[in-house]
């Protein structure tokens, strides 16, 4: 204590506790990297403070705008999961890989965008290009709504997941087959829980293989 010139341990019971000043918040690498036309929305406040997060447009935001690369860590299994968010892997170097983000430092501001559960709420196409990952606009995104994501066709069946097809806004040569909601072909033969692709499906598994 500087007034009494003592070593304490704890606080001085005669002039009492110091005034403690508390750092700067620092947002995370993942929150720094959003588009300055993009904003993130609390949906859902969850048991211990976990906030369920959402991405928003703030400004209109054109058809065939690209986003990415998404940024995450190569991993052979997720070591998060989270039910609202698209599983994503490539292909590198021969080899199937997750691109996981177990905290808001190993990503960027596309680990916050939910997934689409329908064709309606999907304004994002997830892709693989070049070992990467990225996603497009497909169709004009407005002011205060929310980017939702799928994968596009090709990328559905490297992931072994359903297609969700957007409908062509023109009369010409629409697209076939529009399904409403990802199907759930995947089940988990130990607690029969079903997922719209293999990689959730084989994630879960290693759930079961740990407890194991």
């Amino acid at each position: 204590c500087e007034d009494c010139g003592k070593s304490l341990i704890g606080e001085c019971k005669l002039h009492g506790p110091l005034i403690r000043a508390k750092d700067r918040v620092i947002p995370s690498r993942a929150r720094l990297t959003l588009p300055h036309y993009l904003t993130l929305r609390v949906l859902e406040l969850r048991a211990g403070n976990q906030q369920i997060l959402g991405v928003f447009a703030k400004k209109v935001i054109q058809k065939r705008t690209q986003f990415g690369p998404y940024v995450g860590q190569l991993s052979t299994k997720l070591t998060c999961y989270d039910e609202s968010r698209l599983v994503l892997q490539v292909l590198k170097d021969g080899g199937k890989y997750f691109l996981d983000t177990p905290n808001e430092d190993c990503g960027n501001w596309m680990m916050f965008v939910r997934l689409a559960r329908n064709q309606e709420e999907q304004t994002l196409v997830a892709y693989q290009h070049c070992g990467e990952v990225y996603f497009t606009t497909v169709k004009p995104i407005e002011p205060h709504t929310e980017l939702k994501v799928w994968y596009a066709a090709d990328y559905a069946k490297f992931m072994e997941a359903s297609a969700v097809f957007i409908k062509e806004e023109s009369d010409v040569s629409p697209l076939p087959l529009v399904a409403k909601e990802p199907v759930n072909p995947w089940i988990c033969s130990s607690c029969g829980s079903t997922f719209a692709a293999f990689a959730l499906l084989e994630s879960h598994q290693c759930i079961h293989k740990d407890r194991a």
